[in-house]
């Protein structure tokens, strides 16, 4: 279900709508047939749920569990979200908290509690469908989902497209409950630290900021949230449909502003 969120986070980030997908996976051939089963059913469901017919797909024989969504949605030509149309001052608003990658490395490690763990796959299956719905009702034109580069790496590509800097606030940044002090702990991904690695170029971070406050707005997320770049006039419309509609969180995080294209400051 995760798998098949995340799937169709790329089709909510353009201001699309869900049509039609096919199922694309790779399993083991000693894999029990009712967990190959309850992955083929979790994806279908999810599907569903977002109103996309799984009208297909390709299975192999692979060492290494796989699975996911090839997704085909329609949007109308006036209502896309591209990564290219930001504005000096649109307030940058992120729908889920950071940390699922911190989360998946507890996981791994068996130090996350079943609270926890409950709680990360809520956010993770939880469609980005509402906020989606969200940015088109303000008629905002500007969104990524953030992935698997991270917040930072995700901002920079929008801000990068726009030609404009961008400015956050760490402590503005919805995290889990349990992220900062897991992050603390050193249980921090591989491709979190790639991703730091990655845009430590373009990163101006205030000299109160710690290491673990850069590498939290790098952490690689699965299907996370939404971000999205409006208008400052229409930020308490947007933050209100958002609540309205359900999305796990709802934060001004910062905003875009005049300097080098793709730059980001970070401050406390």
């Amino acid at each position: 279900a995760i798998a098949a969120a995340n799937s169709l986070s790329d089709v909510y980030a353009m201001g699309a709508q869900p049509q039609v997908a096919l199922a694309l996976g790779g399993f083991p051939e000693d894999l029990p047939k009712e967990i190959l089963r309850g992955v083929l059913e979790g994806g279908r469901d999810k599907a569903a749920e977002a109103g996309c017919v799984i009208a297909g797909g390709h299975t192999v024989i692979d060492p290494e569990l796989k699975y996911g969504l090839c997704v085909l949605g329609r949007v109308e030509s006036d209502q896309v979200l591209s990564q290219s149309d930001g504005q000096v001052g649109d307030r940058l608003i992120l729908t889920k908290p950071i940390g699922a990658g911190i989360a998946a490395q507890a996981i791994k490690k068996d130090l996350l509690s079943e609270e926890g763990i409950a709680r990360a796959i809520e956010v993770m299956a939880t469609l980005n469908r509402g906020a989606c719905e969200a940015a088109l009702a303000v008629r905002a034109r500007c969104a990524t989902d953030v992935t698997g580069f991270g917040l930072a790496g995700h901002l920079h590509n929008v801000a990068k497209a726009s030609g404009l800097a961008a400015r956050i606030r760490v402590g503005s940044v919805p995290l889990f409950d349990f992220t900062r002090g897991f992050a603390e702990a050193g249980v921090i991904p591989g491709g979190s630290k790639r991703n730091r690695k990655f845009v430590e170029g373009y990163l101006q971070l205030d000299p109160k900021l710690s290491e673990v406050d850069e590498l939290l707005m790098c952490d690689a997320q699965t299907s996370g949230g939404l971000l999205i770049a409006v208008a400052p006039e229409h930020e308490k419309r947007l933050l209100a449909e958002l609540e309205s509609r359900g999305a796990p969180v709802a934060a001004v995080i910062g905003e875009l502003v005049d300097g080098p294209a793709g730059s980001i400051t970070i401050d406390p």
